[in-house]
């Protein structure tokens, strides 16, 4: 079994993996509470960069969730259809909206109870949406975080992500939260993608 690092040395790695990304934020494109759980929710094994391309159109055909609940699936299909999964994806999409009308009067609900309520939304994308749309502590643990806590030995290899998100949130101040998440997900796109998981991440610190 292999023996973890203490939570001191598990918080200087973090400290300074919050350093080397300071005042970071989240890389999708939103204008609306709406619209960010609609990116977030799509964002799901596809890349940020491809979200962001069709969120213009997105944005622009269904600008609040009354137009998306009244869309049809082949509507929202032909605005998403260059992301994996895009059929479940339109889906969800459609009966998430419908609930925030019949619910919530088309406003997105800022607890974690009534997020992960929605079509499609899980802990991870309710965590992104309370923390980047309402500015309420969470850190959202995605694969990046998974692989990186992991390589550093902060947490056992079985670890899954709602264990890592208890870890980290009881190991940080709450005031570093939402900073620490945006941190880890860049420390894990530049520094330590995944090809690079069986290498110690320290020398990514120290190169640094």
């Amino acid at each position: 079994m292999t023996e973890l690092i203490s939570d001191r040395e598990a918080r200087k790695y973090l400290r300074a993996i919050i350093k080397m990304y300071p005042n970071s934020e989240g890389s999708l494109l939103w204008d609306t509470r709406f619209h960010l759980l609609c990116a977030v929710l799509m964002s799901a094994q596809t890349t940020d960069r491809m979200v962001n391309r069709i969120m213009p159109e997105f944005t622009e055909k269904f600008p609040t969730a009354f137009e998306l609940s009244q869309a049809s699936i082949s509507d929202i299909e032909a605005v998403i259809n260059r992301l994996g999964l895009y059929h479940s994806k339109a889906e969800h999409l459609r009966k998430m909206a419908k609930q925030l009308v019949k619910e919530y009067d088309g406003q997105v609900p800022d607890t974690m109870e009534a997020l992960t309520s929605l079509a499609g939304v899980g802990e991870k994308t309710a965590s992104v949406v309370l923390s980047d749309g309402f500015k309420i502590p969470q850190i959202a643990v995605d694969t990046h975080i998974t692989r990186i806590t992991k390589a550093f030995k902060m947490v056992p290899e079985n670890a899954d992500a709602h264990e890592i998100k208890l870890y980290l949130q009881n190991l940080m101040p709450k005031k570093e939260w939402i900073e620490l998440h945006h941190a880890l997900i860049y420390f894990g796109r530049n520094n330590y993608p995944a090809r690079k998981k069986h290498e110690d991440p320290r020398n990514f610190i120290e190169a640094k």
